[in-house]
């Protein structure tokens, strides 16, 4: 089992939302990957719920298209998180490194049953390949699965409508959270700001699968 420490704090404003960047010891058991992933851009931290908290939806900044203008669709992630009982359902939302254009989309969230909390469990990725000397956008819209921490309840598909981005193919499904355990935080790779030349933003993310049993819990 891998523990990462998160030696950040502060509170960053998007628009009228708040994201935390956590101090924070989680039990990591698990990175998801993508496998399609785009080329561009540099990783940045990894950023985790609080502690004794699992992602339960999602929220995406999205760049809508800009006709004859560069396109960057998917700018960053943010993950919603709360804790078992539901008791801070919601309250906190953390990001990685945020790309500079569009905006967010809406929060979408698991459906909840009383009894059998359910957390974001796995992800697909959208991107768009590179498209040479016409103009790329790397990742493009992110998916996800819900389920119950202990893989009891069948998985539900999570996706913010439509759906999907205009360019781009998503990519398989990750792995899944082993049981005991869900996703808890996030690291995204974006390209920055390129000026007059052609910008691509997010390219590519991980997600981290925390134990139930985090210290704290």
């Amino acid at each position: 089992m891998l523990t990462l420490l998160v030696i950040t704090v502060a509170l960053c404003f998007h628009g009228n939302a708040a994201f935390f960047l956590e101090t924070s010891s989680r039990n990591v058991t698990q990175t998801l990957s993508s496998t399609n992933g785009g080329q561009f851009g540099s990783w940045g931290r990894a950023e985790f719920c609080p502690q004794g908290q699992w992602a339960v939806g999602y929220d995406m900044k999205i760049e809508k298209y800009q006709f004859t203008g560069d396109d960057t669709a998917l700018n960053s992630i943010a993950l919603i998180c709360s804790d078992m009982d539901g008791a801070h359902f919601g309250s906190h939302a953390i990001t990685s490194t945020e790309g500079p254009f569009g905006d967010w989309k809406g929060r979408v969230t698991c459906n909840q049953r009383p009894s059998k909390p359910m957390f974001l469990s796995a992800f697909s990725l959208q991107v768009e390949t590179p498209q040479g000397s016409l103009d790329d956008n790397g990742a493009t819209w992110v998916k996800f699965q819900c389920e119950d921490m202990y893989g009891t309840t069948q998985m539900e598909e999570l996706n913010k409508d439509p759906g999907k981005n205009s360019f781009g193919d998503f990519g398989p499904y990750s792995s899944s959270c082993a049981a005991g355990s869900a996703i808890c935080g996030l690291k995204t790779k974006v390209e920055g700001n390129q000026g007059s030349n052609d910008d691509t933003t997010l390219n590519d993310v991980q997600f981290y699968c925390c134990n139930a049993r985090d210290p704290g819990h």
